[in-house]
């Protein structure tokens, strides 16, 4: 691409935004579920205004959407750029970004936690990165690169096209989103108010992903009531929940756990557990790549249940399942052009692409199944989740490369 996009702005860009606390919270019935992603979306807001955007608009459920007008006469797909505000709840999202410059394989030691640090050994994905510019956090919080790498990557891609009327594209469609960690990430667009045809989320890993298969996904909650009593007068009166709790979980099949599954395999994972003797609450997540393996893992988890209600019939067992997100795959293999036109842009981006089944899920999972098609693309981030999360700008760089030709590829291949 000629000229290259602008990699210093891009920095700025990515520096601002992750010092901005942004975690999602699922306890919240607010959307967005906390007050820093409207932080960062006002700013977006602002900064969407100030490039000239037309079209720019926040709605009250913390959509930031905008457009970006033609450069071609053709009547082109309109395709929307997306990538979400919130980071993960495990830790805090206020980074104190550092760049290393010119990365020379040595390992980097974050400072606010010495036992924090990447090497290449552990981490073999920095050894493509050797002479790369790398941003980490300090050590105590989250990067934020997931997903404010997609952030900026759409910025700065939004930039170079408004500075470059030269380059052919159609209509685009912008969408910062909040509380994508929590899975509510697209549950209040508005579809025909984004008004796209096709989208790509910029959500994704090492240069040259195109993902277009996700986990389909249950979240599970079991309540269990128990008999109170003054414990020194319980016998054959009490009924412990947090004991049944404690059964249940134990009764899991360790096999079906995250941290014995890889590849295509699917599990069962307790993700909280509150319990007291007189009531107890676990709730569960279900992860499979096919529907038909999603329900056995359900029927795996009403057997456990079935069989401690038969064991203890004096407690209550409350189990409801609840569908999160399904397999985009499902949808994108019936017209894959989507798919194919990034492998095309990827390519004239210098990069080889690669597909892998995602082990989590993306926005694109529930705006494929709701009519419109959208795979991930890359943006660079690496050890997400963790005070070890970091970015290349040069992997950055390369995402907005891709997007800048992606956006001709859709003119190009348009009837």
């Amino acid at each position: 691409m000629n000229p290259p996009p602008d990699s210093a702005d891009l920095l700025d860009r990515f520096l601002r935004y992750v010092q901005i606390d942004t975690r999602s919270n699922d306890q919240s019935a607010t959307t967005p579920s906390t007050p820093g992603q409207w932080d960062l979306l006002r700013l977006l807001e602002t900064e969407l205004k100030a490039l000239g955007l037309v079209g720019v608009t926040l709605t009250e459920h913390g959509y930031l959407l905008a457009t970006v007008p033609a450069t071609s006469a053709k009547k082109t797909p309109v395709v929307a750029w997306c990538a979400h505000v919130d980071t993960a709840t495990n830790l805090p999202g206020r980074a104190k970004p550092l760049v290393h410059r010119a990365y020379d394989g040595r390992p980097i030691i974050l400072p606010d936690d010495p036992a924090q640090k990447l090497t290449i050994e552990a981490t073999p994905f920095l050894r493509d990165c050797l002479g790369h510019d790398l941003i980490t956090a300090s050590g105590t919080t989250l990067l934020g690169s997931d997903d404010k790498s997609g952030v900026a990557v759409i910025m700065a891609a939004v930039r170079h096209l408004l500075r470059h009327p030269e380059i052919p594209h159609g209509r685009l469609r912008l969408c910062f989103n909040p509380d994508e960690e929590i899975a509510r990430g697209m549950a209040r667009i508005n579809l025909a108010q984004l008004g796209a045809d096709a989208g790509y989320t910029l959500d994704g890993s090492s240069p040259g992903e195109i993902d277009f298969e996700t986990f389909s996904a249950d979240a599970a909650v079991l309540e269990i009531h128990g008999v109170a009593a003054h414990p020194g007068w319980a016998k054959d009166v009490m009924v412990n929940a947090a004991r049944l709790a404690g059964r249940f979980l134990a009764a899991l099949p360790p096999d079906l756990s995250p941290e014995r599954t890889s590849g295509l395999a699917g599990f069962i994972h307790p993700v909280e557990c509150t319990a007291f003797a007189e009531v107890a609450r676990v709730k569960l997540i279900l992860r499979d790549f096919e529907l038909d393996g999603l329900a056995a893992k359900r029927a795996v988890v009403g057997k456990i249940v079935g069989e401690l209600r038969a064991a203890e019939p004096r407690a209550r067992f409350d189990l409801t399942f609840t569908e999160q997100y399904r397999n985009m795959r499902y949808w994108l293999e019936q017209d894959m052009r989507p798919v194919e036109f990034a492998r095309e842009a990827i390519r004239r981006a210098g990069l080889a692409p690669k597909s892998t089944a995602i082990r989590g899920g993306t926005d694109g999972s529930n705006l494929t199944a709701r009519g419109l098609p959208t795979p991930n693309l890359f943006c660079g981030m690496h050890e997400v989740h963790s005070p070890r999360e970091w970015v290349s700008l040069q992997d950055m760089a390369k995402a907005v490369e891709t997007l800048v030709h992606l956006a001709s590829v859709w003119d190009e291949r348009s009837a």
